[in-house]
């Protein structure tokens, strides 16, 4: 262990107690992004349950069915058969495919087994929940920290390129399809976009930091959430705490410009 992670594990055992008033974070991410990396981070640095592939599982034996089956339905809108085809539009784009896209009733029961384990992970608590629309079923929690991570496409496709050992061409078909089928089950199962900075405490891009270094921030700005939580609603917002502007904005000068004259 180096003294940096000697220092962060000490600090985090010193908040251990604010960190706790906290019962999950969700974590959104653009395919790529190293989204689920940050999360299992963030699950180690604080002792807590990582909640990703666990929800397949939940699913799997609510609905009675197989791991593989409730899979084919995770963070998805639309049915397998589908899904495979569309993925053809990239690697061959010339390819006339047009499949009807529509909730199945399969897919519906998936989605209401999936509400069961994402609220049952946030009973629970201190938990971080990887996707499946986390940050719209718990948006009303103000104990849970609501995070995206994003990229650039080009430093997603390098990513998914070698963490999974695919070529440029499979790579790119990969990363919209998982764009392509998140986006379409955040807007049917909870009419949102997964791209909707409102919908975050916090938005996260790898593009230049280290997922290192955005696990800090993460850490940072659950620990002041922590801290926010007695403070009632109406004294929250960029206005807490601030005086009136002595002036209207619009009367400020820009720099260099000299103050005008009071008229009279």
């Amino acid at each position: 262990m180096t003294n940096n992670d000697s220092k962060d594990h000490t600090q985090i055992d010193q908040e251990r107690e604010t960190f706790a008033q906290m019962r999950a974070i969700t974590i959104s991410r653009e395919y790529g992004s190293g989204g689920g990396e940050i999360a299992l981070r963030l699950a180690r640095r604080l002792g807590w349950q990582l909640i990703d592939h666990e929800v397949v599982v939940h699913v799997a034996q609510e609905l009675g069915v197989s791991e593989a089956e409730a899979e084919e339905y995770d963070e998805c809108a639309d049915g397998p058969l589908s899904r495979v085809l569309h993925s053809f539009r990239f690697l061959q784009p010339t390819m006339p495919v047009s499949v009807p896209i529509a909730l199945t009733t399969d897919s519906r029961a998936y989605n209401i087994a999936r509400c069961h384990a994402v609220m049952g992970a946030y009973a629970k608590g201190h938990t971080v929940i990887v996707g499946r629309g986390g940050q719209a079923l718990l948006a009303q929690q103000r104990d849970v920290l609501h995070v995206r991570v994003v990229a650039p496409f080009d430093l997603r496709l390098v990513y998914v390129m070698r963490r999974e050992g695919l070529d440029q061409a499979a790579a790119h078909a990969r990363i919209h399809l998982k764009d392509r089928d998140r986006q379409r089950f955040l807007q049917e199962e909870n009419h949102q976009q997964p791209a909707d900075a409102h919908l975050y405490d916090l938005v996260v891009n790898t593009a230049v930091l280290d997922l290192e270094s955005i696990v800090d921030i993460i850490l940072l700005a659950l620990l002041r959430k922590a801290r926010r939580l007695s403070t009632p609603p109406a004294e929250l917002g960029p206005g807490a705490g601030l005086a009136s502007y002595p002036e209207q904005p619009e009367d400020f000068p820009p720099p260099g410009v000299p103050t005008r004259s009071p008229s009279g």
